[in-house]
């Protein structure tokens, strides 16, 4: 591998912001690293691909072994030269990112505290001590003399991990005991342990490579959990551990043997089953267990179907089931609990095609449901008794969602309200009366922060096939639409997941500086409904990267900004999408931040033995057939990079990333170093101790952003 040689740096800054190539060579004084080739031959449905950087990726044993072999140390030595490079290139913006996470953090409550959350008895919730990275996680009885019981000292268990991850946590019936999750890899491979919670005792059980929850029966000892797969991590095993033994000793109860369907063990919100789901993109299967009777027969609700899809719930005699059969944007049904096939289904809310069914929630005297119309989320409330309404919002934008109602027996729903210029706020609503309380709201420690300082917007792009595609947007007041207004235009597009127009007090540096910031509700994510989510996906995956495209033309067109000032940014998938129109149109970005971006589709999705491979082919397709290998080629960001002009590129990953491997976006920037013909910036963020979330701190994370946002102004020749 060729090692860096770095130039002796001859002016005070480096500026690689202009778009022009002369320019940018003149001022370029660092020599970027460059990846040795060991071309790899990889062939399918008689078309061979040639892999230059396939030696990059390394085994899990070969990550953690203590002496590096020749492969493993090559690998280190090219993503550190990377790191160094960024460095090296960025050191002029140092004042900008320490100013820009100062700023940042000091927007950020130090001693916050959640609002509690009532369970079986208690008020949990979780406070920050004055400049601490990690939560304590403290209870209180609601019946007793307000004495606060620390469960977790989160900032003393993190002593000496460069990453700390504190899971789930269960507390049992008799609320004794509980078991709680750490990963310290960010591996998202989790230890649980048991706490004595009357005597602070930590017991001797513990359970390794589960995937981080545990669920309690109701005899206070027995617990079911799930492990993984320890090369896939896929989930796919359910054991039954009693207190006191060996995990060697547990009880398999349930082997997920088809390699495309995850596995998880929960609870009825009525405490009376245990269940355990297996899940697909297309199908679910749920079983269920007396939760009194830890070591009875579990209960198929529905065998599995192809395309089937459905959730369950439990109140008195039924079971209520929000499904898409016979139904896209799904319906809630219910079924007695003895006889739960879909022949006893009985419609409690029928199938609307205008309407797509979120969610849904049970409480003794009512039915709360989460609607998304129009791509905004509502919330519906619905009498058992009769009678039923709506509950309305006023932002062109926003997010509004039931939380943490595990009462029962209660009228009162919490919800969390936000939008781009209304920070989390958490509300407490009175069913019966539509009264309302504003428990917490996220302050901003800003004394010249006020939401009415911001303006936000919700417009639609026309995609080049018709379609309609909501664009929502945040604004400073004063801000000028002009060709040099920057804009940050960010998305995701996959899976079916909506991306919400959320607060981030993050995110008023870069209002506060200019920006304007968009959100493009592309297809492949479900805003408008089940429609839109099969529209970018498999064969029409397409879509997600048009829609993206245009609405950033649209944004052009209306005069927000030009090309000149126009900023992408995505992440994991989303990194898929910027890779995607990095390829299909270099011109119309100034720069692209792509975050631990899943960018090698084709060989990922053919390696069986890479996470989340398997159970992902109804999301991407298989590329074992044919029709799909020709069409997943056809936009993989690494089988589409070309001899021809990039734009600026910050691409960022994790060592330990078991979401999307390191090597996919290594691979992509070396193979976009040898190929790109400008001289445009393309740096990548290598965090050698963190996984696909990043950092675990409350804080450190901000660095980052910090990185990122110095990135873009920069770019904007805006210096403070």
């Amino acid at each position: 591998m060729k090692k860096l040689f770095f130039i002796p740096l001859l002016l005070a800054t480096i500026f690689f912001g202009c778009k022009t190539n002369e320019e940018n060579s003149t001022l370029q004084l660092v020599e970027a690293p460059v990846a040795k080739k060991i071309a790899k031959e990889l062939t399918l449905h008689d078309d061979t691909r040639i892999d230059n950087y396939f030696w990059m990726r390394l085994s899990d044993d070969q990550k953690n072994a203590e002496n590096p072999d020749s492969q493993t140390q090559d690998v280190l030595d090219y993503l550190n030269e990377e790191n160094n490079y960024l460095e090296e290139v960025m050191g002029h913006t140092n004042e900008l990112q320490d100013k820009l996470y100062e700023e940042m953090v000091s927007k950020i409550k130090k001693d916050d505290q959640s609002v509690p959350v009532k369970d079986n008895g208690y008020l949990y919730y979780t406070r920050f001590e004055e400049g601490a990275d990690y939560a304590l996680y403290c209870r209180k009885k609601i019946d007793g003399d307000g004495k606060e019981e620390i469960i977790f000292n989160g900032p003393e268990m993190a002593k000496g991990y460069a990453y700390y991850g504190i899971g789930s946590q269960s507390v049992s019936e008799n609320n004794k005991l509980m078991a709680f999750a750490i990963d310290t890899v960010s591996r998202r491979r989790y230890t649980i342990y048991f706490k004595n919670l009357e005597t602070g005792e930590l017991l001797s059980d513990q359970l390794s490579n589960t995937s981080g929850s545990a669920t309690w029966a109701n005899d206070n000892k027995t617990v079911f959990y799930t492990t993984k797969d320890p090369e896939t991590l896929r989930a796919n095993k359910i054991y039954k551990h009693v207190l006191g033994t060996s995990q060697d000793d547990d009880v398999l109860v349930f082997h997920e043997e088809d390699e495309t369907f995850n596995i998880g063990v929960a609870k009825t919100k009525s405490k009376a089953y245990l269940v355990i789901y297996s899940s697909q993109t297309l199908s679910t299967e749920f079983r269920v267990l007396d939760a009194n009777t830890p070591n009875g027969e579990w209960k198929i609700i529905q065998p599995r179907e192809k395309n089937l899809e459905y959730t369950i719930d439990h109140y008195g005699d039924h079971f209520y089931i929000k499904t898409n059969l016979d139904a896209k944007n799904f319906r809630l049904v219910k079924t007695p609990v003895t006889a739960t096939s879909k022949e006893n289904w009985v419609d409690v809310i029928p199938h609307r095609e205008d309407v797509y069914l979120q969610d849904f929630d049970l409480f003794s005297n009512h039915l709360v449901v989460q609607e998304r119309e129009n791509g905004l989320r509502g919330i519906r409330i619905i009498n058992w008794d009769g009678g039923e309404h709506q509950m309305t919002f006023n932002d062109p934008s926003y997010l509004a969602y039931p939380t943490s109602n595990l009462d029962f027996d209660t009228n009162i729903l919490r919800y969390n309200y936000t939008s781009l210029t209304t920070p989390n706020s958490t509300y407490e609503y009175n069913m019966n009366t539509k009264e309302q309380v504003l428990l917490k709201q996220e302050e901003v420690l800003d004394a010249n922060f006020s939401p009415d300082n911001y303006v936000s917007e919700r417009l639609y792009a026309t995609a080049r096939d018709g379609v309609k595609v909501p664009v929502s947007l945040v604004y400073k007041k004063g801000t000028q639409k002009s060709a040099d207004t920057p804009l940050l235009l960010y998305s995701y597009g996959s899976y079916g997941s909506s991306t919400e127009a959320t607060f981030s007090s993050s995110r008023l540096s870069l209002l506060d500086r200019g920006f304007v910031y968009a959100i493009a509700h592309i297809r492949g994510g479900q805003e408008m409904g089940r429609d839109w989510y099969e529209d970018g996906k498999l064969l029409k995956k397409k879509n997600t990267f048009t829609d993206f495209v245009d609405s950033a033309k649209f944004l052009i067109e209306e005069g927000y900004t030009s090309s000149d000032h126009l900023y992408a940014y995505g992440g994991s998938a989303g990194g898929l999408l910027m890779g995607a129109i990095v390829n299909m149109n270099p011109e119309l970005w100034n720069g692209v931040i792509a975050a631990v971006p899943f960018v090698d589709v084709v060989s990922t999705m053919i390696d069986e033995t890479i996470p989340l491979t398997t159970f992902e082919w109804d999301e991407w397709g298989d590329p074992r057939k044919k029709e799909y290998y020709d069409y997943m080629k056809s936009y993989s960001p690494y089988d589409n990079v070309e001899a021809k002009e990039y734009p600026n590129m910050l691409v960022t990953t994790g060592y330990w990333d078991s979401q999307v491997q390191y090597w996919e976006p290594a691979k992509w920037v070396a193979k976009l170093r040898e190929m790109k013909t400008d001289n445009n910036l393309l740096i990548m963020d290598c965090n050698m101790e963190t996984g696909h979330g990043g950092a675990s701190g409350r804080f450190e994370r901000y660095k980052r952003t910090a990185l990122t946002y110095a990135f873009l102004l920069d770019l904007e020749g805006i210096k403070n």
